[in-house]
This record gives C-alpha cells, sequence and structure tokens, in this order.
C-alpha cells in the first residue's frame, strides 16, 4: 500500500475543491452532487457525461467551470450532418504564393483544448461519436497516419437529453465505458428555482475568477493516484461492479433484469472517484463510503437491462440501489 500523502497536500487538494464550490455558486444555483461529481471526474483525470432534461442549466455549468480555470476550452453543437472531420480536423493543401509549390497541412479541429463541451452528442451518428473515443482513451488523434497528441489536461463533458429520442442516435457501450462518470441533473428545489430565477432575470452577470492553471490541475491528478486504497475498498469496488454481471452467484434480481453487466473500467473508476471524494474531503485513504457515493453514476451508463426490465420500469439506479442493499462491505 502507498504511503500516505503529507497533510499539506492534502489541505491542498482539499483547498482546491472548495474553491471551484465556491466560484462555481456565484452562476450555479443547487446542483451541489452534481457539481462535486464533475469535479471528481476532473481531478481523477476522467470524462464526464451529462444527462439531463432542458432546460436544467448542463451548458451554462460546462461553461462556467470552463471561466474558472486558465484552460482552451471549446465547444462543439451535435447534429445529425456534423463529420468526423468536423471534431478532429482535416487535411487541406497549401499553395505556396510565390513558388506556387503545394502541400498538406492539418487543420486542428475544435477537440484539440483542453476542455471540450460536446453537447447533445447523442444528436449526431455513431460515425462520428467515434471520433472521440481515441482522444477520450489516449488523448491523442490520428489524421492521415499522423498522430497529433492532445494538450494535457483534457476533459470532456457531455450532454445528452433523456426524453426527446426522436432523431438521436443512443452512445455505443464502448463509447459509453470512456466517461468516467455519468451525472443526472434533476429539477431544482422550488426555493433554489426561485433563487436561479430572480439571478438570470436582472441585468448583473456574475464574474467568475479564474482559481486554476494546467499546471495545478495535472499536479492534483499526480497526487490522486498517490492516495492509497485499503484492499477492503478495493474487493468492495470489484464485488459491486462483479454483482452487476451475469453469472452464477449472482443475485436473481440481477440474472432477472440485466443482459449485460460493467466491465472492469468500472472497478477502476470507483477507486479513482474515490480517492478524489476522499482528498475532497481531506482524508488520508479511500473508504467503502466513497464507493458506495460513486456507485450510481459510475455504474448507470454501463449496466444494460432487459426487456424484462424496461417493461416493469426497472432502472439501472434501482438496480445499483438494491446491489448497494445486499453486497456486504468487506471487512479489513
Amino acid at each position: 500500500m502507498t504511503e500516505n500523502l503529507p497533510a499539506q497536500t492534502m489541505e491542498r487538494v482539499a483547498a482546491a475543491g472548495g474553491a471551484m464550490r465556491s466560484e462555481l455558486a456565484k452562476a450555479i444555483i443547487g446542483q451541489e452532487d452534481v457539481i462535486e461529481q464533475i469535479i471528481i471526474a476532473l481531478f481523477a483525470r476522467g470524462h464526464c457525461l451529462m444527462t439531463g432534461v432542458p432546460g436544467l442549466g448542463k451548458t451554462l455549468l460546462v461553461k462556467s467551470i470552463a471561466e474558472i480555470f486558465s484552460l482552451s476550452f471549446k465547444r462543439i453543437q451535435f447534429t445529425p450532418d456534423l463529420m468526423p472531420a468536423d471534431i478532429s480536423g482535416t487535411e487541406v493543401i497549401d499553395e505556396d504564393p510565390v513558388t506556387g509549390k503545394r502541400s498538406f497541412s492539418f487543420n486542428r479541429g475544435p477537440v484539440f483544448a483542453n476542455m471540450l463541451l460536446a453537447d447533445e452528442i447523442n444528436r449526431t451518428p455513431p460515425k462520428t461519436q467515434a471520433a472521440l473515443l481515441e482522444a477520450m482513451e489516449e488523448r491523442q488523434v490520428t489524421a492521415a497516419g499522423t498522430t497529433y497528441p492532445l494538450e494535457r489536461p483534457f476533459f470532456v463533458l457531455a450532454t445528452q437529453n433523456p426524453i426527446e429520442l426522436e432523431g438521436t442516435y443512443p452512445l455505443p457501450e464502448a463509447q459509453l465505458d470512456r466517461f468516467l462518470l455519468n451525472v443526472v441533473l434533476d429539477y431544482l428545489p422550488q426555493e433554489q428555482e426561485e433563487e436561479m430565477v430572480r439571478r438570470t432575470t436582472n441585468p448583473s452577470v456574475p464574474e467568475l475568477d479564474k482559481v486554476f492553471s494546467a499546471e495545478q490541475i495535472i499536479e492534483i491528478q499526480r497526487f490522486v493516484r498517490e492516495v492509497p486504497a485499503p484492499d477492503n475498498v478495493i474487493s468492495y469496488a470489484v464485488a459491486l461492479t462483479g454483482n452487476t454481471r451475469l453469472q452464477p452467484n449472482s443475485p436473481a434480481f440481477i440474472r432477472e433484469y440485466i443482459k449485460w453487466g460493467a466491465g472492469s473500467r468500472a472497478s477502476q473508476a470507483l477507486v479513482l472517484g474515490g480517492k478524489v471524494r476522499a482528498l475532497l474531503q481531506n482524508r488520508p485513504n479511500v473508504a467503502c463510503e466513497d464507493i458506495r457515493a460513486l456507485a450510481k453514476p459510475v455504474l448507470r451508463h454501463r449496466i444494460m437491462t432487459n426487456f424484462h426490465a424496461n417493461a416493469e420500469g426497472v432502472t439501472p439506479d434501482d438496480i445499483v440501489d438494491r446491489l448497494l442493499k445486499e453486497i456486504a462491505e468487506p471487512r479489513r
């Protein structure tokens, strides 16, 4: 097991998370859990999928996050006619005005940014969605046989609407698995919605301070890997993931409702996300409570329910809730 991080380092990361929350609170009302999960994805060097109905401020939240970082930010509005080259870039012919000699050069697309907002990612065909696969997993883009590394840090925040299905292309499992977390935005309570309306209908516009540089984020991402994860926590994360799969020893309700379970990336995401959550709370190591807190955003997009579950209205979140009740935490 790795030695505990110095207390000063833990305090720095916890303070960084607090600074992000304070700045975002100037523009975003409520959604504390959503903001925390996005911070976790960013500090864990992962990507985040945001699911919610229109009008909940998904795009505003991403733009606000971009404002508090000294990072390059690009936005892609995904549409049915979007092409892969519109994301990654394309080769163009340059002609020297003096010699008339022609040569190819690569015109970089919007994916070459530190933070990329993929707005309504499920509105474009799978061929175009796949243009992000290499960038998200390997932090590079290959075009015409040449590989171009992406600048670090690289973070994709994608949004999708779960209600309006006409003209949409559900993300394939390989694409969904690239997202560390699937964060679900819900309606605000009435008091918070009243405050949101009050703020957004007056002439003043909140100005957010830049609180992070690229170097600081990369440093925090390195600290996260050094947080120790006890063996019982790793066993718990693997047990939760393993019990989503169709195996002889899986719970009966899994065999009844599941078509396909979560892969090994889910176990990694639970532990990595747990390390960030521990640091944000100024704790020296991951605990089972961190795994439980992140079980839904990690597993909900990696579980495929079958026809029986769909007919009875059983959702992946319902299945995770039952797993959390039935899977005991291993002892130290």
